[in-house]
């Protein structure tokens, strides 16, 4: 089941819970089917590689893995606050996404 998510790719979000709690990252992609997100420097592990053709060497490399869109919450621009979201419809434009602190367009 899809659920209804707020978080979109290049938003600025803070980690609510588990080890990188409270560190700030800016959403690389969205997986709406699991509910998980990647983060930018958030969630990092170890992983081992074999030698390839597109990676010579191998060894162990770090990546980030993706998290639950739970423990994610938008940062707002404008109040530079984690916040809740509003929809707002706007003629001429579809739904748009609202600070329920400052009033102001996220997007």
């Amino acid at each position: 089941m899809i659920s209804k998510h707020i978080l979109k790719k290049n938003d600025t979000v803070e980690v609510l819970s588990g080890k990188d709690k409270g560190r700030v990252g800016k959403i690389l992609s969205v997986f709406p089917k699991s509910s998980k997100a990647v983060v930018e420097r958030i969630n990092i592990v170890k992983r081992h590689t074999k030698p390839s053709a597109t990676n010579q060497q191998g060894g162990i490399i770090e990546v980030e893995s993706p998290v639950d869109l739970s423990n994610l919450q938008i940062i707002c621009k404008k109040c530079s606050k984690t916040v809740k979201v509003n929809f707002l419809f706007v003629e001429g434009e579809n739904k748009v996404r609202i600070c329920k602190k400052c009033n102001e367009h996220i997007d």
